[in-house]
């Protein structure tokens, strides 16, 4: 099976790099996928045209022309999109999307995966790999997470693992965050468990890609 793989974000391709192995297997055996980040999220526009400028591309901004790409390429099995829900209602969001994917003539077989509130989430999902990452994380901090809760995330797990915490990094601006992010992507992300993720969003991408797999 060949997947096609959205993410709204470099450090969000980054992390799922290091994923998609122990998901589904190593590349090739037996199934194949592509990683495409885009330049954030953006929203649904009313039509199927697509960003004149590529460096801007947003990635809502150009799903509808992608799934409806998708549905008429040979050899795509599946395209999964993984987004953060941010401070969206979750199923309107969601609902949203299935009505863009239905739209589609012919209609692509979608996964899509909200982690809530941000992709940090799934960091915070695994303590014993987040702090094997960062040894001197504070533990008080991390502490008083309630896991997949809407807490402005990345902003707490600075808190816990980032000399002088989120206020540090929005003092310093862009392009620091992006790049902080794209640090928690790369030490943390080959780290992380599978099953002992406590993240709800995390285990459901690993159940829909599950389905995913089973379905083709």
């Amino acid at each position: 099976m060949h997947l096609e793989i959205l993410v709204e974000d470099a450090s969000g391709k980054t992390l799922l790099e290091s994923l998609m192995p122990k998901m589904i297997g190593d590349q090739g055996h037996p199934h194949t996928w592509r990683l495409h980040s885009y330049r954030g999220l953006g929203r649904i526009p009313g039509g199927l045209k697509a960003s004149d400028n590529a460096y801007h591309r947003l990635l809502l901004k150009e799903l509808p022309r992608l799934l409806q790409g998708y549905g008429k390429t040979p050899g795509i099995d599946g395209v999964v999109v993984v987004l953060d829900s941010d401070k969206k209602n979750c199923r309107e969001f969601l609902d949203e999307l299935q009505i863009l994917r239905d739209g589609c003539r012919p209609v692509p077989r979608v996964l899509f995966r909200l982690a809530i509130e941000e992709i940090e989430a799934w960091y915070l999902g695994d303590r014993k790999a987040l702090l094997e990452a960062y040894p001197r994380g504070k533990r008080a901090v991390l502490d008083g997470y309630v896991q997949d809760r809407p807490c402005d995330t990345w902003e707490l797990l600075a808190d816990a693992v980032y000399p002088g915490g989120r206020e540090a990094i929005l003092r310093a601006g862009w392009p620091l965050p992006g790049q902080v992010k794209h640090e928690w992507a790369e030490k943390i992300g080959p780290l992380l468990g599978l099953e002992r993720n406590m993240s709800p969003s995390f285990q459901k991408l690993l159940s829909g890609m599950k389905r995913l797999l089973n379905e083709a």
